[in-house]
């Protein structure tokens, strides 16, 4: 009885752990393995829906129907998958929790009639796309606080800005996090974006270019900018940031803006590619500065 009672929470365990998952299929065409329109469209809709989903793996399978050789269909389904993985990576799905690529051939066909034959067939040649959740955080106990020195804390963005700078630093916008796929910033980041903004204004004599980074892509690409459906996400995110200060009075002639790909990866957390950095281009340090602006 207790090897009974055993199984079938085990059973009942695995079965709520896949039902966690989430998945997605996408059909193709005969013969083919790019991505016919209805069905991208389709895609890119489901990955929007992961947007705040913190994900653990992505396992991607391709398929053909039973029409063909073995080894073309071994191949054909392959290539469906790699399809897949590309244009995940191409909207910021990080390659990192993407764990299984792979062609599984032919399904066999199951006859229920002869009229359902070509339906049936067109249902198999599919990729399947299996999402697998990281599980939730529970909150921790309240434990008794022991009291740490307190180390010393890098400096803001803002405080950086307000110090002594010099022509062709690189500083990157700490904490100003973009929703993946997307040129706008997550809400949290709002009072920091706000704050640097202030210090510019006040920091006239600065001259710099915002340059926008993106995550995932393969091969130093551009994303895809989810709203517009362009291949510029870098240049929207710096353009985002170019807008935001102008209206918070930065002047345009101070500043210019620039998409630099993923052609510098930062490693670890893909969200932290997600970034805009500046480079100081100039320092006028005229004392008579701020009278001939105005």
């Amino acid at each position: 009885m207790n090897k009974l009672v055993t199984f079938i929470l085990i059973f009942l365990g695995n079965l709520t752990y896949a039902q966690n998952n989430i998945t997605h299929e996408v059909y193709f065409e005969t013969d083919k393995y790019e991505v016919i329109p209805t069905e991208e469209n389709r895609l890119l809709l489901f990955i929007s829906g992961l947007a705040d989903i913190d994900i653990e793996s992505i396992a991607i399978f391709g398929f053909c129907d039973d029409v063909g050789a073995d080894s073309y269909n071994l191949k054909l389904s392959k290539q469906r998958a790699e399809a897949i993985k590309g244009i995940l990576s191409n909207h910021e799905i990080s390659e990192n929790v993407i764990t299984n690529v792979d062609g599984k051939g032919e399904v066999l066909l199951k006859i229920v009639n002869e009229t359902n034959v070509a339906k049936i067939r067109g249902l198999n040649r599919k990729v399947e796309i299996i999402i697998n959740p990281k599980p939730p955080i529970l909150p921790k106990k309240e434990e008794k606080k022991i009291e740490i020195p307190i180390e010393e804390t890098p400096l803001e963005t803002a405080e950086i800005l307000k110090g002594e700078v010099k022509v062709g630093d690189k500083i990157r916008f700490e904490n100003i996090l973009f929703k993946t796929g997307y040129s706008v910033i997550n809400p949290e980041s709002k009072k920091i974006l706000n704050d640097i903004a202030n210090v510019l204004v006040d920091r006239e004599d600065i001259y710099f270019t915002i340059e926008g980074h993106v995550c995932c892509t393969q091969f130093s690409r551009d994303a895809i900018d989810r709203k517009t459906k362009q291949r510029n996400l870098s240049v929207a995110r710096a353009k985002y940031v170019y807008d935001y200060f102008a209206k918070k009075g930065v002047s345009k002639k101070r500043m210019r803006y620039l998409g630099m790909r993923r052609k510098f990866p930062l490693g670890g957390d893909p969200k932290y590619d997600r970034r805009v950095e500046i480079v100081i281009n100039y320092i006028d340090d005229r004392p008579n500065r701020r009278e001939e602006s105005k």
